[in-house]
C-alpha cells in the first residue's frame, strides 16, 4: 500500500513527468490552480495515488473531464504530465545492499491497443476484429461513448489505451534479450540515486531504443517495489513452468535482499503491520475497481 507520490519523491525529478498529488475532496478551483502552478498541460493523466492494475487511470483532455473525475474519485489521486514517447517497457532491477551496482533481470515490451482505420469500419467494428481488443469493449464504451461509432480515416491510428497495462488490454512481450551493458549502465545510474531501492520494476516510456540505452529521451511512468512481478512471464509464448521458474528466482532475490537489509538494521515487517496493509489494500481496491 505505497503512495505513488511518495515513491516519485524518491526519484530525481529529471527521470519522471511533472506530478501533483490531489487529496480526496479537494475543490476543483484549487486543483486547477495547482495544475496551473505546476505547468501541467492538457491532456494529462489522472490516476489513483494507490493504484491497482491500471484501474481508474484516465486521460484528461479538459477541465470538464477533470471535474467529472474529481467528483467520482473517492480516493487521493495524481495528475501527471502526459509522457510524449510512444514506446513502453518494464525493466526489472535487482541489487543486493552490499553491491555497488545491480542488474536487469528481465524486460517486458508492451503492445498497446492501437486500431488502424480503413475508411469504412467504425472504431467499434475495428475493435471487434481483434479478440484481445474486444475483451476491453465494455470499458472502452464507457470511456469513449459515441466516439466509437465514428469511422476512422484510412491509415489513421488510434491508441485506445495510452498506457501499457495488462488488465487494460496491453500485450506483454518478453524483451529480455535486449539487456545490454549500455542499458544496464543507464538503469544503474538512475537506480543508485533512489534511496533504499534494491528490488522492483520500473515502467519506462522512451522514444527510441538507442536513445534509451544512451540515457536520452525516456521517462519513468512508475516504480514498483516488493509487490512487483517480473511481467515478462506474461509473454503468450512462455509456458506456465517458465513463469514459475522466474517467480521463484525473483522471490529468492527478494528474500536474500531482505536478509541483508535486516542485518543492516532494517526490521522485517511485523505480521500485525502486514495484515493492516492487506486490509487497506482490500478497501482501496474496492474503491478503484468500482470507479468508472
Amino acid at each position: 500500500m505505497e503512495s505513488k507520490k511518495s515513491i516519485y519523491n524518491l526519484i530525481p525529478q529529471v527521470y519522471y513527468p511533472k506530478t501533483e498529488l490531489i487529496k480526496e475532496g479537494t475543490p476543483l478551483n484549487e486543483i486547477l490552480q495547482t495544475i496551473e502552478n505546476s505547468e501541467i498541460k492538457y491532456p494529462f493523466i489522472a490516476k489513483p495515488d494507490i493504484g491497482l492494475r491500471g484501474s481508474a487511470v484516465k486521460k484528461i483532455h479538459n477541465s470538464e473531464e477533470l471535474e467529472f473525475y474529481n467528483k467520482k474519485a473517492n480516493f487521493d489521486y495524481l495528475v501527471q504530465d502526459l509522457i510524449p514517447f510512444e514506446n513502453e517497457v518494464g525493466i526489472f532491477y535487482v541489487r543486493y545492499p552490499n553491491e555497488k551496482k545491480g542488474r536487469i533481470t528481465g524486460i517486458v515490451a508492451k503492445e498497446f491497443l492501437i486500431i488502424t482505420g480503413d475508411g469504412i469500419s467504425t472504431s467499434e467494428e475495428l475493435i471487434k476484429k481483434n479478440p484481445r481488443y474486444e475483451l476491453q469493449l465494455k470499458s472502452l464504451r464507457l470511456e469513449y461513448g459515441k466516439k466509437l461509432l465514428h469511422v476512422l480515416p484510412k491509415g489513421e491510428k488510434l491508441n485506445l489505451v495510452p498506457y501499457g497495462n495488462h488488465a487494460r488490454g496491453a500485450k506483454f512481450i518478453d524483451g529480455s534479450h535486449w539487456i545490454s551493458p549500455e542499458l544496464t549502465e543507464t538503469i544503474n545510474e538512475m537506480c543508485l540515486q533512489i534511496p533504499g531501492f534494491y528490488f522492483g520494476r520500473l515502467d519506462v516510456m522512451y522514444n527510441s531504443w538507442g536513445e534509451f540505452e544512451r540515457s536520452e529521451n525516456f521517462s519513468v511512468v512508475e516504480l514498483n517495489g516488493a509487490a512487483s512481478e517480473p511481467t515478462h512471464i506474461y509473454d503468450p509464448t512462455h509456458s506456465l513452468f517458465f513463469a514459475w521458474k522466474e517467480l521463484s528466482k525473483h522471490i529468492t532475490f527478494m528474500y536474500e535482499i531482505s536478509v541483508q537489509n535486516n542485518k543492516n538494521g532494517v526490521p522485517y515487517l511485523a505480521h500485525k503491520d502486514g495484515m493492516k496493509e492487506y486490509r487497506l489494500h482490500l478497501a482501496q481496491s474496492k474503491k478503484i475497481v468500482n470507479f468508472q
